[in-house]
Parts: C-alpha cells; sequence; structure tokens
C-alpha cells in the first residue's frame, strides 16, 4: 500500500509522544471547576422557569416528545421534520425556527448548559486523579482525517466559540511556578490548498501575508480591498472555509441567510477567479472514482468506495470527501509532524518542558514560568518549518496560567 514511510516517520514516533501527553496530563482547579459548575446549574434553572413561561406549563424539556408537543401544538410553530415517533426537535430544526419564537434560543441556551454541566463538571469528577491532574487519552486510529482523537475527558469539544463553554478552560491550570505556552496554525487548511492547487492568487495572498479572506472578497466582488466590508469579508470567509468542504449552493445560502442564486452566483465568482482551485477540487473527484482512496500530501491513504454509488446524495458525500481528505489529511499530518519536532526539541535541549495537548491545530505546551520566552520562540519556530510548502506557515504563541487566558 506504499504507507512504510507514513508509519515509520510519522506514526509510531508520535506513540512516545502520546504517552508522554498522556502521561504528563493537565492540571484542574477543582475550586473553579465546582463555581462553573453552580453557575450552570442556576443560569439551567432561571432557563427553565423562563420556558415554562413561555410554553405556559411544566414539562419535561430533555423529552423530545414532550418538546415536540410543546412547540408545535401548544405553540403552533411551523413543523419542520417528523420522525416515526413524532416531531424533530434536533439542533438544525430548532436553529431554523430561532425567529419564529423567544423560547427556541433558551431551549438551545439550557441544552447547551446542562450538557456542558454534566460531560465537563460532574463527567469530569470521577477522572481527576489525587493530585488535581487528569489524563486524557489521545487516540492515532479513530478518524477517517488521520486527526488525533482525544477521551475521558474529550478536551477537544469544549466549545470554544460559545461563551458559557469558553468558561470550562478557566478549570484548567498550568499550576504553581508553572505557565502555558500555546500556538496554532494560522488557517493551515487554506494555506495547504494553496499549496496542493497550485493557485497563483492564492499562493501569492499567502506569501504577500495578505487578509486572504478581504482578498478573496476583493477578487469575487470585483471592489478594491479598501472597500471591503466587515460583512463582505464574512461572507468571503464563509466561501473560502466552504470550498474547503465541498459546501454546495444550498449550504452556502443556508449559512450566509442569501438566496440560492446569490450563493451560486458567490460561488461561481469564487471558482472564476480561482481557476486552479476548481480545477484541483475536480480532479482529486476523478482520482478517487479512478483509484477509490483520496490521498495526502504525506501519503496517507482513505478509502473512499462511495464514490460510484447509484445514490445520488450518497455520491454527492463522497465526492465532498474526495475533495476534502487531502486537505484535512495533511493538515492533520502536518500537525503530528509539528507535535514530534516540538517534543524531540524540547528533550534534546533538556527544557523543563512538558507537551501535554493537541487542540485541532494548536499546541499546548507547560513550562516552568523561567522559560516562556525560550519555549515561546521554540514553538513559532519549530511549527513554523515543520515542512515546506509553497506558502509560509504561521504560528504565533501566546501564554497563559491558565488555559482560557491562553489566547
Amino acid at each position: 500500500e506504499d504507507l512504510f514511510k507514513i508509519f515509520q516517520e510519522l506514526e509510531m514516533p508520535l506513540v512516545e509522544v502520546l504517552a508522554s501527553m498522556e502521561y504528563s496530563g493537565i492540571q484542574v482547579d477543582r475550586e473553579e471547576l465546582s463555581y462553573l459548575g453552580n453557575k450552570f446549574e442556576t443560569r439551567a434553572k432561571e432557563l427553565e422557569e423562563e420556558i415554562y413561561q413561555i410554553a405556559g406549563e411544566e414539562f419535561n424539556i430533555n423529552s423530545p416528545k414532550q418538546l415536540g408537543v410543546i412547540l408545535f401544538e401548544r405553540l403552533n410553530l411551523p413543523v419542520i421534520k417528523k420522525t416515526k415517533t413524532g416531531y424533530s426537535t434536533n439542533a438544525d430544526v430548532l436553529n431554523k425556527l430561532r425567529f419564529e419564537s423567544p423560547i427556541i434560543d433558551k431551549i438551545l441556551e439550557y441544552r447547551t448548559l446542562t450538557k456542558l454541566n454534566s460531560t465537563y463538571v460532574i463527567g469530569l469528577e470521577n477522572l481527576i486523579d489525587k493530585d488535581d491532574m487528569v489524563h486524557c487519552h489521545f487516540m492515532q486510529t479513530v478518524t477517517a482525517t488521520g486527526r488525533l482523537s482525544c477521551t475521558e475527558p474529550n478536551l477537544q469539544n469544549i466549545p470554544v466559540r460559545d461563551e458559557m463553554g469558553k468558561m470550562l478552560r478557566k478549570a484548567y491550570i498550568a499550576g504553581d511556578g508553572k505557565v502555558f505556552v500555546g500556538a496554532d496554525y494560522s488557517q493551515i487548511e487554506l494555506r495547504v490548498l494553496a499549496h496542493l492547487s497550485q493557485d497563483k492568487d492564492l499562493i501569492d495572498a499567502f506569501v504577500k501575508g495578505e487578509d486572504v479572506h478581504k482578498t478573496t472578497a476583493s477578487k469575487v466582488l470585483g471592489i478594491p480591498m479598501d472597500k471591503v466590508s466587515s460583512e463582505d469579508r464574512r461572507r468571503a470567509k464563509v466561501v473560502n472555509f466552504g470550498v474547503i468542504y465541498g459546501m454546495s449552493t444550498f449550504g452556502l445560502s443556508e449559512e450566509l441567510g442569501i438566496s440560492r442564486k446569490e450563493a451560486e452566483e458567490y460561488i461561481n465568482g469564487y471558482f472564476n477567479r480561482y481557476k486552479a482551485v476548481k480545477d484541483y477540487m475536480d480532479n482529486q473527484v476523478q482520482l478517487v472514482k479512478d483509484r477509490k482512496y483520496s490521498q495526502t500530501l504525506l501519503g496517507r491513504k482513505r478509502y473512499i468506495n462511495e464514490i460510484n454509488a447509484s445514490n445520488f446524495m450518497v455520491r454527492q458525500g463522497a465526492e465532498r470527501l474526495a475533495m476534502n481528505t487531502p486537505i484535512q489529511g495533511t493538515a492533520a499530518d502536518i500537525i503530528k509532524l509539528a507535535m514530534i519536532k516540538v517534543y524531540r526539541k524540547l528533550n534534546n535541549e533538556g527544557i523543563d518542558a512538558d507537551l501535554i495537548l493537541q487542540i485541532h491545530d494548536e499546541l499546548i505546551i507547560r513550562t516552568a514560568k523561567e522559560n516562556e520566552a525560550l519555549v515561546k520562540e521554540m514553538l513559532e519556530n519549530t511549527m513554523e518549518n515543520t515542512i515546506e510548502l509553497l506558502v509560509p506557515l504561521i504560528a504565533e504563541a501566546n501564554s497563559a496560567d491558565n488555559w482560557f487566558d491562553l489566547k
């Protein structure tokens, strides 16, 4: 299968790194965790009362059946989707109903808070050892893309967009005389796309250090950079990342709240400006149709047998995987390679520091405070020089004594 190189140079050396990370663990501030748990419970109770008030009666908010009756029979909200057992009240359905009633936002917030509390406060208590440490399990062979997966606790899943979720990070601390140093890759998947597609305009934007979302907005809308509004940039950002995941016109119209015609014009405009990206994506789909697998820059393979399925939806999903896998998979390989290099550097130079966490495109080191500047510089340099691409890799290091403040 021609996979020995990635096995020998990436996955096997990573075993030692992950073992070290699991052994090191991360310290939990029990008081902070308890404070957050109380905060979540208090807010959930408030929301419960507010939901009952709008509903006009008390019911089990956690029961999809009872919730369905309240929303679609008592409050007469439009039915989006039905299941065999009644009305669907999943997150997709509720998000579509957000503007129909104030009860929806309250239910969504209630669900988030109760899940955060049960998983990351109550659920965490059994995982903290006598030294106030938690030791995650990192697994190499779970995801199809090659990314690492993390369990007990899954710290990769703590929400970052949600304010309450982010607060949980305050409970993870570096400890006495220690500090966290973290760095994440800036727009790594877009940079990988520029490299793989060899699109001249995309490469130029990264080489010149331009704001790539602003550049995209300028090119697609045909307006000067200084005339690009924040809304133009936001739309371009959704399109830039949407392209990586093979987003359809329907998906884009839903995401941006615009008509399908507008979304289609935007996607067509994007591919007219970044022709090499379009050619690359089409080529990837054809490659997978021919050989049944997709491949990352470092040689990892993902078999996508559904690419020739007779069912249109199944085939379309497989085509999206064919486009996305080399990009997401290459980004995953790069971060693994960076982990090995950072780990070896810390060991070889005898620095009092441990690599303790990998969260998507971010690496976090715990080090003695006196090594803060040294580790910052080392982490940035190592991550930026992990692999040579046609565009620069950028990693910016920060430090703090708890995970929340590690911006």
